[in-house]
């Protein structure tokens, strides 16, 4: 990769901390979600996670026995701010600038997320997302965090897939809050572009660079049939251009605001700040998308009306465990689309990108996850493929550096370079551990 090219690994704050009631921290839309009978297999719950809170300095030693040059973590808003608006918790502050201090004197760089996912559940009280008030509160975190951390933190990045957020925790009730309504994801996923776009200020204010991170996905059509490739069209407007075009261009896509219904939503002034100009467009990407016409029955659509679309699997591609497929050249096509589609594309940092598969331990100890050192592999001479075809890509964040808590899936999920056994909570390098950990050396994938 080209000289300064950052290496990194990334987590969240919710998937890895415990600690849920330490310190003055307060419950957040997942600590609720996830006590709700039938929403988290298994019944897990990120009530302990990987213990992180009490055993960061332990799991910065992986980050420096990888070698990472940065390192992607959020920030827990219930436990800055526990109620979402009121009185600050020092002790919640004070923790997260511990946690940057010691990677600044590990010569690591932190990239921190204001917001992956753990609302406070008290501002979900009062409507959570689908209110507008909900701005306001997450512009006076991003102000209290930055006058905290503002001038240690060189990169921030303002939210994790809002699609996420919105159409899956409002909109199909598949995450928190777990809500099934498609006005409310609508106005969720407007509002969390609001936010971005306040915080943005605050942030540069502070002195980082600043930029939004978008789960993004090539969306193919099974067929040359029109009603096929139409919904392609309607599936790529969902999950790509709805959150792409506003941010890049200052605009909702237009064939899609037409689907929903969508002019009143938006404030004078909205489209404009939400557009303004980033350092550098974070992305997530974990398989590409094929599309065929027609709903199937007993899918919860996300948004109402619904797309007519829905997703297949075509023979013959591998698949993780999550049973998405493996097409690593789908990054290559995105990456080089982002370029084409939008011209005023800022650096692309790929934020998120790995793999869970069944991984064990063998009698002796190893764990030796050849599966997904192939994923990476892939994934990264994909990713050197658009660097030659001329896309700016400024660095790489693997997910995860541990198995951690996989939202719906819980522990079943495992995705990490190291191994977490979580009764006793000891780390174990996987293969995969060792093998990006050349990478990061060489600055490139071995020969």
């Amino acid at each position: 990769m080209p000289e300064g090219f950052r290496w990194g690994v990334a987590t969240a704050s919710y998937q890895i901390e415990g600690s849920v009631d330490v310190d003055g921290r307060a419950p957040s839309i997942w600590d609720t979600f996830s006590a709700t009978p039938g929403a988290v297999r298994h019944g897990d719950t990120g009530a302990i996670a990987c213990d992180h809170y009490r055993r960061w300095q332990e799991d910065f030693g992986l980050l420096s026995e990888l070698g990472v040059t940065s390192y992607r973590f959020s920030l827990a808003w219930p436990r800055i701010v526990p109620d979402g608006t009121g009185a600050v918790n020092q002790a919640g502050l004070d923790h997260y600038r511990r946690l940057v201090d010691d990677l600044l004197e590990r010569g690591i760089e932190p990239a921190v997320t204001l917001y992956h996912w753990d609302l406070p559940q008290a501002l979900q009280d009062k409507g959570g997302w689908a209110e507008r008030v909900t701005i306001d509160a997450f512009t006076r975190y991003a102000e209290v965090v930055a006058e905290a951390l503002g001038d240690r933190v060189p990169r921030w990045i303002t939210l994790n897939e809002p699609w996420v957020s919105s159409f899956v925790g409002y909109g199909s009730g598949r995450h928190a809050p777990g809500l099934t309504d498609g006005r409310s994801a609508l106005l969720a996923a407007h509002h969390l572009l609001c936010a971005h776009a306040a915080a943005v200020p605050v942030l540069r204010g502070a002195g980082g660079q600043v930029g939004i991170t978008l789960n993004l996905s090539p969306i193919r059509a099974v067929s040359d049939d029109e009603a096929d490739v139409a919904a392609a069209r309607r599936m790529d407007g969902c999950q790509n251009r709805w959150f792409l075009d506003p941010v890049l261009t200052g605009r909702y896509p237009e064939d899609m605001v037409s689907w929903y219904g969508f002019e009143d939503v938006v404030a004078d002034g909205d489209l404009e700040a939400i557009s303004a100009p980033l350092d550098f467009l974070g992305v997530n990407y974990y398989t590409r998308t094929h599309i065929a016409a027609g709903e199937r029955a007993g899918l919860r659509h996300p948004l109402r009306p619904a797309l007519d679309a829905h997703q297949v699997h075509p023979e013959g591609l591998p698949r993780t465990q999550m049973g998405w497929t493996i097409e690593p050249d789908g990054l290559r096509e995105l990456l080089v689309r982002l370029r084409d589609d939008y011209p005023r594309l800022p650096p692309v940092l790929i934020t998120e990108n790995g793999a869970a598969f069944d991984d064990y331990a063998d009698p002796e100890g190893g764990i030796d996850d050849e599966e997904r050192v192939e994923f990476l592999a892939g994934h990264l001479s994909a990713l050197r493929d658009a660097v030659d075809e001329g896309v700016d890509v400024a660095g790489y964040f693997c997910w995860s550096l541990m198995d951690n808590f996989e939202w719906a899936e819980g522990y079943a999920r495992r995705f990490g370079l190291y191994y977490v056994d979580y009764p006793t909570q000891r780390r174990t390098a996987k293969a995969s551990a060792r093998w990006y950990a050349d990478v990061v050396r060489r600055n490139a994938l071995p020969d």
